[in-house]
C-alpha cells in the first residue's frame, strides 16, 4: 500500500513499532539495514540517515565515504518473526549524497531508471521469479553443514519431503508481509525447494525477491536449519536457478513480446556477469534445465528463453540463466533495457529452437551460440560492451568483472 509520512508515524504509535529497519542492498544485492527508534523516523524522512558507506561493497573508499538511507514509505512491512509487543517494522531506502544527490550505485534506483525509460516510451513490464534454494542441516555446534535436510525428489510429498513445514511457514510469512506466493514445491536436488511469486511491478517484484531470501534465511534458523542460495551447492546436483518470468505491454496495442525477446538474446552475453555473478555460477550452465546455448522456444526448458504455455495476462518469457546470487534489481533493469533495445530496433525474433540441446550431436549444438564458459569470459563481454556502458556506472562494472 501507499502510505504518507503521517499514516506511517500514526502506524507506528498506534502499532507499538518500538524498531525501524531502514533497508538497502550492497551493488551485488545483499540486504544491509540500519535500526532506529520511533523517535528518529521523522528526522529520516526529513534528512535522511548517515551511514558508513566505506564498509559496503561497491559504495566506495575511505575518502568521501558518508551517504544517507532515505526510506520510501510504501515499502514498510512488518517482520512476523520478530517480537509481536515492540514491533519491528522494515521500509527499503535510497542512498544519497549529503547533498539529496542520488548515488549511482544504488541499484534500487537504477532500477528505477530502467522503468521510467520504458514507461516514457509506453511500455510496461512486469516480473515474477522463481528462486530455488538447498535446506542443509546444522551441526551440533549450530554451524552450516552441506548435509541436505531430506533426498526427496521434484515435487514429492511427505514424509520424503521434509521441507514442507518449512515452506508452509515461509509461505504464510510472505502472505503477512503483503507478499503474495503463487505456487511451492520440492525441487529436484536432495533438500531442494522453489517458491514462486505473482507477478508484479519491476520495482516491487525486486524488493519481493530480496525480501524472500531474509525470510528464508529466518524461517530456515528458527527450524534448526541453514537455506542455500549459491548457485550451485552440491557438485553432482542440480544448481539453483532464479527464473524470471517477463511480460510487456504497450500503450498502443502492439505485440511487443517477440521483439522483446530478441533483444534478451541480442544482448545476453554482455549481461550475463550481472546475472551470473560467481565462478560457480558457470558450473550450472548446461545441464539439470539450466541453459548454455543462446535460443528460445515453447515449453521447451533446455533453452535460454522459454515461453510457457498460457494465454492472454498470462503469457510470458521464461529468462533460465539468472541464478540467486544476483542482485535482482540490477537484472531486472538489464532485462528492461534490453527488451527495449530489441522493441526500438524492431528486432526480428529467430526461428524457435524445438529441440532438446542436452541430448543434441555437436553438429547440431555447434550451430548456436553459447553462455559465456567462465567467469573470466563473462567479465570480458560486460567490460568491453557498449551497452553495459551505457546503462550502468563504471563503478559497478568495474567491481563486478574484477578478473
Amino acid at each position: 500500500m501507499k502510505y504518507s509520512k503521517d499514516e506511517i508515524m500514526q502506524y507506528i504509535t498506534e502499532e507499538d513499532v518500538k524498531f525501524i529497519r531502514l533497508a538497502f542492498t550492497d551493488i551485488y544485492g545483499k540486504q544491509k539495514n540500519i535500526s532506529i527508534m520511533p523517535d528518529g523516523l521523522l528526522k529520516a524522512f526529513e534528512y535522511g540517515i548517515a551511514i558508513d558507506a566505506s564498509a559496503i561493497s561497491g559504495f566506495g573508499g575511505d575518502i568521501h565515504s558518508d551517504l544517507f538511507l532515505n526510506p520510501d514509505p510504501s515499502t514498510i512491512t512488518v517482520l512476523p518473526w520478530r517480537p509481536e509487543h515492540g514491533r519491528v517494522v522494515r521500509m527499503f531506502c535510497q542512498v544519497t549524497y549529503p547533498d539529496g544527490t542520488p548515488f549511482e550505485a544504488d541499484t534500487r534506483n537504477i532500477l528505477k531508471k530502467a522503468i521510467d525509460d520504458a514507461e516514457k516510451q509506453g511500455i510496461h513490464f512486469f516480473f515474477g521469479p522463481e528462486m530455488e534454494f538447498y535446506l542443509f542441516k546444522r551441526d551440533e555446534n549450530g554451524e552450516a553443514t552441506k548435509v541436505p535436510y531430506d533426498n526427496a525428489c521434484y515435487m514429492d510429498i511427505a514424509p520424503e519431503d521434509k521441507g514442507e513445514n518449512v515452506r508452509r511457514e515461509i509461505c504464510l510469512t510472505l502472505e503477512q508481509m503483503g507478499i503474495i506466493p503463487e505456487s511451492s514445491h520440492h525441487e529436484e536436488g536432495p533438500g531442494q525447494n522453489e517458491i514462486d511469486f505473482k507477478y508484479s511491478d519491476p520495482l516491487t517484484a525486486a524488493d519481493n525477491a530480496v525480501t524472500f531470501k531474509s525470510v528464508v534465511n529466518a524461517i530456515s534458523w528458527r527450524n534448526g536449519l541453514v537455506s542455500d542460495f549459491s548457485p550451485k551447492p552440491i557438485k553432482n546436483s542440480p544448481g539453483n536457478g532464479m527464473h524470471i518470468n517477463i511480460s510487456a505491454k504497450s500503450d498502443d496495442g502492439r505485440d511487443v513480446m517477440p521483439m522483446m525477446i530478441a533483444g534478451i538474446l541480442d544482448n545476453i552475453c554482455d549481461m550475463t556477469i550481472f546475472l551470473n555473478t560467481t565462478e560457480e555460477s558457470y558450473e550450472r550452465f548446461g545441464s539439470n534445465k539450466a541453459p548454455r546455448y543462446i535460443s528460445w522456444s515453447s515449453e521447451n526448458r533446455s533453452q535460454l528463453v522459454r515461453i510457457p504455455a498460457a494465454m492472454g495476462e498470462y503469457r510470458r518469457a521464461e529468462l533460465r540463466s539468472p541464478d540467486p546470487f544476483c542482485n535482482p534489481y540490477l537484472a531486472f533493469a538489464l532485462v528492461i533495457w534490453a527488451g527495449l533495445d530489441g522493441i526500438n530496433k524492431k528486432t526480428v525474433l529467430p526461428p524457435a529452437t524445438d529441440i532438446n540441446l542436452y541430448k543434441a550431436s555437436k553438429e547440431i549444438t555447434d550451430k548456436y551460440k553459447s553462455l559465456p564458459m567462465n567467469f573470466a569470459e563473462a567479465s570480458f563481454a560486460a567490460k568491453s560492451s557498449q551497452f553495459i556502458a551505457r546503462f550502468l556506472p563504471k563503478s559497478i562494472i568495474d567491481d563486478y568483472t574484477l578478473i
